[in-house]
């Protein structure tokens, strides 16, 4: 008994520490929590745990470093505001350094991506996803001389993944709340891919997570931003649950900084078209009322029916008088006597055809690194031209026309479609082989042929109406 007694009493002194009492339980939760933040998002030395120390420069210096980023009183000391900033949703990117870039300045080298949803999160329909991801897009497209096109199957620049836990990059999320998100600056392989952490709930609206302002600020990493310490940027690291949704601009520090990267986006996407010089007098013209007339290529830009003749074309909206204009006044180094044109409206980009090459147009502006060869597309060998063009821009789908025959072409995966060619008359039946060009408008497709328009209805798969061609020039 008395043995009992002595080691109760050796006991005591040891004993009485445990536990701890509710304040310092709290302290400790503090000191874990900032340990963790400084080290994932500060540079602090996992190896290094600074907090037992209670005068500690290095401690106190990043504690610092990360209150003067996010815009708080640079005490130094785990207060209050500190620790409830600490503990709000947040992008898993490191804020270490300037807004600008990542070290390097890492930036894509080509101006058109393309980016592909790998799967989906269960908190939203795939179709609000896909909108959320493709809005996130237009944020960056607007701003920039970029442009992207959304892949279905094979590697994009920047695949797009929901995770959660570990999942496979060393760098796992850590549930619901703290890290939504990350990505990785502009590169191959993993680099330019965004993960979401799917135990968040992410949402259309401010309810949840709203999953287009998470994916707007990772695409400005997947394209080579860094952080910003300017709380009204879209890359300023804490997540905002305010920000108006409805009318969401970029603000100027992240267009600054995206803009160092890439430029601004060509002049010709805001100014109207211009003509650098009239058609000269006294030359030999096509009559748009001639009862013969023919067209080499058909295309839309921007709301407008361009029809290709020779070295000219019509420029016109289906209700107004069309404008008469040579080619070469609004793009100089393009061909004459065309095959082929379509317009790609996600792309707001125009492709022309002549030969075994095509041209990218967007308004005034031929693209660079065109022409480019047919075969590129994926036309066998034997293919020399492309008779006529029509891109569908609801399905998505590019249709080539070469002699009797069509190919298909899809332009999310930018693939030619297997399965083809197929015989225009077993598809479109009722139309002429020979086609010289092709519109799509009010729901029908108007192939051209000669100087005969033939109105064909996809639905019903019947030619409707039998035209002159110069009725589009309201003759």
């Amino acid at each position: 008994m008395m043995h009992l007694a002595f080691l109760v009493l050796l006991c005591l002194p040891v004993c009485s520490a445990y536990p701890l009492s509710g304040a310092a339980k709290q302290e400790d939760s503090n000191r874990d929590l900032a340990q963790q933040y400084l080290e994932n998002y500060y540079n602090l030395k996992t190896d290094v745990k600074q907090f037992r120390r209670k005068e500690s420069n290095l401690i106190v210096k990043k504690i610092q470093q990360m209150q003067k980023f996010l815009g708080l009183a640079a005490t130094g000391k785990l207060d209050s505001d500190t620790l409830e900033v600490m503990r709000k949703p947040r992008c898993g990117v490191p804020d270490v350094g300037h807004f600008h870039t990542f070290p390097g300045i890492p930036k894509w080298r080509k101006t058109h991506l393309t980016y592909r949803i790998v799967n989906y999160t269960s908190d939203l329909p795939g179709d609000a996803v896909d909108s959320a991801i493709e809005k996130a897009v237009k944020v960056w497209e607007e701003v920039t001389p970029l442009t992207f096109s959304r892949l279905y199957e094979g590697e994009a620049d920047i695949m797009i993944s929901f995770a959660v836990k570990e999942h496979g990059d060393f760098y796992s999320f850590d549930g619901l709340g703290h890290s939504l998100a990350h990505a990785y600056p502009p590169g191959p392989g993993l680099y330019g891919d965004i993960h979401f952490d799917d135990d968040e709930h992410w949402t259309e609206d401010a309810s949840g997570t709203n999953l287009f302002l998470v994916a707007a600020h990772e695409l400005g990493h997947s394209l080579g931003l860094f952080h910003s310490a300017n709380t009204e940027a879209l890359m300023y690291p804490l997540y905002n649950s305010f920000t108006e949704l409805t009318r969401f601009l970029l603000s100027q520090d992240d267009v600054n900084g995206i803009q160092s990267l890439y430029g601004p986006p060509p002049a010709s996407t805001e100014e109207p078209l211009v003509p650098t010089k009239s058609v000269p007098s006294g030359s030999r013209t096509p009559a748009k009322c001639d009862p013969a007339l023919s067209f080499d290529a058909i295309s839309t830009l921007r709301g407008e029916y361009l029809f290709f003749k020779d070295r000219y074309f019509w420029r016109s909206h289906w209700n107004s008088e069309p404008e008469f204009h040579l080619i070469s006044t609004f793009w100089p180094s393009l061909p004459s006597y065309l095959d082929a044109a379509y317009e790609v409206n996600s792309r707001d980009t125009v492709f022309i055809f002549k030969g075994n090459e095509f041209w990218a147009i967007r308004g005034n502006e031929v693209q660079a690194g065109y022409p480019k060869g047919i075969h590129t597309l994926g036309f066998p060998p034997t293919i020399r031209k492309i008779a006529a063009a029509v891109s569908d821009k609801e399905k998505k789908k590019t249709y080539f026309f070469v002699e009797d025959k069509y190919w298909r072409f899809d332009e999310n995966s930018q693939s030619m479609e297997q399965g083809f060619p197929r015989l225009i008359a077993d598809d479109f039946p009722g139309v002429e082989p020979k086609v010289d060009a092709v519109l799509q408008a009010f729901g029908f497709f108007y192939f051209f042929s000669g100087s005969s328009q033939f109105e064909f209805d996809p639905n019903a798969r019947m030619v409707t109406r039998i035209l002159k061609s110069y009725s589009w020039l309201h003759c």
